[in-house]
């Protein structure tokens, strides 16, 4: 009985794992754009699909990002300023005179901010704006500039999303921006499919990076407390920003700080025959909180509520 449940399983995961570990042939011919290549996720992959040989197009937000990315890599990589909220048609061009007719083949969508997030009370209509500009609306715009140059190529898109793209754990545009990023995405797999072109997305969970740190997110909070108004405070009281940062601190604790989790499953989709629909990154994501998405609602509000701190407090 059991042995007919298993071998169709067995057989199932052997042909993806043969299917997986057939790579892309001349990759040293191949130019791959990155969006955030500053610190974090970006960095590590420009630096890691430079020593597998690729060519290299790192967008940095600053000169002295794009500086210390340079020293750190061959003459191979090329870097440019790139603000994802202006100076696109720019950027597009600075790609199209490097690549040529043979097209731009990967193009990796991972510049993002996680703040201002918070209570949503407490923000305001251009705190959500200020994320979604970056987040999602940049990525939009980005994509769209890029495409006739990754459709050339017949080449992949890999757009960074999260796990709180699949569960919302706290409030502003951050998870709403990640929501946003799976939708579009998507979409634009469906639409590029008849061309040749795949799209992967990637669900990192909770990674030590410059945008995670709890002291930012819990300052930044702390200010907009600060800032609230007597109303606001009287109903809410600080327990509940009490609250959020044990909440937050208790993310920051787990966070795992090896990035090369992430950066290996966006190397993958770039050098991979078959690549990937969704990457989950990080055993956080796999077995608590993608199979939490899953639960029926009553039940995730249960579960999340219950590994937060409770405010004393009742509204």
């Amino acid at each position: 009985m059991w042995l007919y449940l298993v071998t169709p399983v067995g057989l199932y995961y052997l042909l993806r794992w043969y299917r997986e570990r057939q790579v892309v042939s001349n990759l040293q011919d191949k130019h791959v754009f990155i969006t955030g290549c500053d610190s974090g996720f970006g960095n590590l992959l420009a630096r890691q699909l430079d020593r597998r040989g690729m060519k290299v197009l790192a967008a940095c937000l600053t000169e002295k990002g794009a500086e210390e990315l340079r020293k750190k890599t061959s003459d191979r990589l090329e870097a440019v300023i790139l603000d994802v909220t202006k100076s696109i048609v720019a950027a597009t061009q600075w790609v199209k005179e490097r690549v040529g007719n043979r097209g731009l083949w990967g193009l990796v969508n991972n510049a993002g901010i996680s703040l201002p997030s918070g209570l949503n009370e407490f923000l305001k209509k251009e705190h959500f704006a200020k994320i979604l500009d970056v987040n999602l609306l940049g990525m939009i715009d980005v994509t769209l500039s890029m495409l006739p140059l990754v459709r050339k190529a017949k080449g992949q898109v890999v757009n960074v999303s999260s796990i709180l793209g699949r569960l919302c754990l706290f409030g502003g545009g951050y998870c709403i921006s990640k929501y946003g990023v799976e939708a579009f995405s998507d979409s634009l797999r469906r639409e590029l499919s008849y061309f040749g072109v795949k799209v992967a997305i990637i669900e990192p969970g909770f990674f030590q990076t410059a945008i995670s740190s709890s002291d930012r997110h819990f300052s930044y909070n702390k200010m907009l407390w600060d800032q609230a108004s007597s109303e606001v405070k009287e109903i809410y009281d600080e327990k509940f920003l009490l609250s959020y940062e044990t909440t937050i601190k208790l993310l920051d604790t787990l966070c795992n700080t090896d990035l090369s989790v992430v950066t290996d499953c966006m190397e993958h989709v770039l050098t991979s025959r078959h690549p990937r629909t969704r990457y989950s990154a990080g055993w956080d994501a796999k077995l608590f909180y993608i199979p939490v998405s899953y639960l029926p609602t009553f039940l995730a509000d249960r579960i999340l509520f219950w590994t937060s701190t409770k405010p004393e407090k009742a509204l």
